[in-house]
């Protein structure tokens, strides 16, 4: 749903580029409860996405799993209503959680469609930075 997909277009770009040995890049678009072996495996985890936070369009926005919005109490009728979110606070109860950042974007557009508002489109560039800092931060194995 066009920005809501920003996180594949991050992925897509810096599973182009030639990573420090032990980051990986997982592109999970709409996997959700899928996700969870990523999760659990992982000892840091950067995650990229959509998020309301009230700003303009295309404002990034950086947040450690601890500061994320824990899972609504919204009946689910299918594992596909799981989110990343979720994901990362279900991990907790079998005990492997990893350190976690968040970088979220604010989206403008929600239609259907493939591609970025340009106001997003043009975060790209500054999104991959943001997560390539985080990981020359990491140590050991960074799993994206």
């Amino acid at each position: 749903m066009s920005d809501e997909g920003v996180g594949v277009h991050v992925a897509n770009r810096l599973m182009e580029m030639d990573l420090p040995a032990g980051v990986k890049v997982v592109e999970g678009g709409t996997d959700g409860f899928r996700l969870m072996n990523v999760v659990t495996e992982a000892d840091r985890l950067i995650v990229v996405d959509a998020v309301k936070g009230g700003g303009a369009p295309g404002s990034i926005y950086r947040f450690d799993i601890k500061d994320a919005p824990t899972c609504p109490d919204v009946y689910k009728t299918s594992v596909h209503q799981i989110g990343i979110l979720e994901v990362i606070h279900l991990s907790e109860l079998v005990g492997k959680t990893p350190e976690t950042t968040i970088i979220g974007v604010e989206p403008k557009s929600l239609d259907m469609g493939m591609e970025l508002s340009p106001e997003v489109q043009a975060k790209i560039p500054k999104i991959v930075e943001l997560v390539l800092d985080e990981v020359s931060r990491s140590a050991g194995s960074v799993p994206l």
